[in-house]
């Protein structure tokens, strides 16, 4: 199971706006020159995200993205689900009429196991939470001076 592009960079560009919020708006060419990501492809991502209601725009002079939600507030189950469609690694997880052995499948079991894993820990993660662990990769990874 591999997330696409879609969905790696939206929560990239969620990151980036949750760290800097405090700055008014934020811009969508200075998230896509951060996190290196084109200018293009992020506006198309971003899209469905203020369509969902996780990121609002303001338009103007002082215009940008910003939060529609507390950082708290946004799991990125939702995220994923929104940018990616469904985690399941076989279709006939979501599916089981398209194939006739569903019932008896025992790699089926396997694969909803997985998806149900998945789903777990994308459920347990907010937005706030990869604030705080960005923060402390940040932290780890300043030079120290020693007199």
């Amino acid at each position: 199971m591999k997330l696409s592009t879609r969905g790696l960079y939206a929560t990239r560009a969620l990151l980036d706006v949750a760290l800097h919020q405090d700055e008014a708006p934020v811009l969508i060419r200075d998230i896509a020159r951060r996190q290196q990501i084109s200018q293009r492809y992020l506006e198309h991502l971003i899209t469905p995200l203020i369509t969902a209601g996780i990121i609002a725009s303001t338009r103007g002079p002082r215009g940008g993205i910003s939060l529609a939600k507390p950082p708290e507030d946004i799991r990125l189950d939702t995220v994923i689900q929104l940018l990616e469609g469904s985690i399941a690694p076989a279709e006939c997880i979501n599916n089981p009429e398209i194939c006739e052995r569903s019932q008896s499948c025992a790699a089926r079991d396997v694969w909803d196991e997985l998806k149900r894993a998945m789903t777990g820990v994308l459920q347990s993660v907010t937005l706030r939470d990869l604030v705080e662990r960005q923060k402390a990769k940040e932290r780890s990874t300043e030079p120290m001076y020693y007199i």
